[in-house]
């Protein structure tokens, strides 16, 4: 997930950089707030690391919903960001964090503690790469975890 974010986002900076995406003053509000949305659903990784499993779903879960709350209210490219965004995070709606059988787990799956980190790094990448969209401007690199001028990550 976290890879296919970093790919989003670097086609979203690209945008930005070459001016082929200019976000509107309604696309940079609502930029803003998705990102502040998806900072108070996900924090930091070591905080994140020591929740029960049941919890780091519960806030991947939140994650999603500002998404697609974000994603119901504007059209154009900022739409089609957090679309695809949804999308590559879309794994998260298939786990599980409770003990069930095969037959009554409607095909959910417990996700691995690599699986619940790196759909929080997806998580982290998001917040970063939209707070630059508010801005627009794409600047460069995001380094491991596109996460750099973060104190509470």
């Amino acid at each position: 997930m976290s890879a296919q974010i970093a790919d989003l986002s670097a086609e979203a900076e690209r945008q930005l950089s070459q001016h082929l995406w200019d976000p509107t003053e309604e696309d940079a509000a609502l930029a803003r707030k998705t990102a502040s949305g998806l900072a108070e659903a996900v924090g930091e990784a070591a905080a994140q690391e020591r929740l029960p499993v049941i919890d780091r779903l519960e806030h991947l879960r939140e994650a999603l919903a500002v998404l697609a709350i974000a994603l119901a209210r504007i059209h154009g490219p900022l739409a089609w960001y957090l679309a695809q965004s949804c999308t590559a995070l879309s794994p998260v709606l298939r786990w599980r964090a409770l003990p069930a059988d095969r037959q009554s787990s409607f095909g959910t799956v417990v996700p691995s503690s690599s699986d619940l980190a790196d759909a929080e790094r997806a998580v982290r990448r998001l917040h970063t790469a939209l707070t630059r969209a508010a801005t627009g401007t794409g600047t460069a690199d995001t380094g491991t975890d596109g996460c750099e001028g973060r104190s509470d990550i």
